[in-house]
C-alpha cells in the first residue's frame, strides 16, 4: 500500500488552566494562533500543536511529547535563563540526560504534560 504524502502531525494537548498554559507556552517561545475561545495553535517554526481548554487529570498525567531540536544544549540554556519553574507553579525543568541515541531534557508544563526535548546523534 503506498504511503500518503504528509505535511505535519499536530497533537492536541489539554490544559488545566488554559490562560496559564497559553502564557507558559508563549514564554517557552511558541507563537500563538488563536482558533477560538477554547483552542490555540501553538507553533515553533514549522512544528506545532493544538492547546485546548480541556482537562482530564489522567490524560494530562500520561501525555508525553517529544520535540526534536537542532541543539538541545542551547535550547535548555535558553529555557533555564527564563526561570519558568519560578513563574509557573508545577513546571519542572531537568538537566541534560545523555542516552545512546542522543541527548534530551525534560520539561513538565503547568498541567503535567511531559515534554522530552532532544537531539539525536
Amino acid at each position: 500500500m503506498p504511503q500518503p504524502s504528509t505535511k505535519s502531525i499536530r497533537p492536541f494537548i489539554g490544559a488545566k488552566d488554559y490562560r496559564e498554559s497559553l502564557g507558559f507556552y508563549q514564554a517557552v517561545g511558541f507563537v500563538a494562533v488563536p482558533l477560538g475561545e477554547k483552542m490555540t495553535y501553538l507553533h515553533y517554526g514549522k512544528t506545532g500543536f493544538y492547546l485546548q481548554d480541556a482537562y482530564v487529570k489522567d490524560w494530562m498525567d500520561n501525555t508525553m511529547v517529544f520535540l526534536e531540536v537542532t541543539d538541545a544544549d542551547k535550547f535548555l540554556g535558553e529555557l533555564k535563563a527564563k526561570d519558568l519553574p519560578r513563574q509557573y507553579p508545577g513546571v519542572r525543568l531537568s538537566d541534560m540526560v545523555h542516552n545512546d541515541w542522543g541527548r534530551e531534557f525534560f520539561l513538565h508544563d503547568p498541567s503535567g504534560v511531559l515534554w522530552h526535548i532532544g537531539t539525536f546523534k
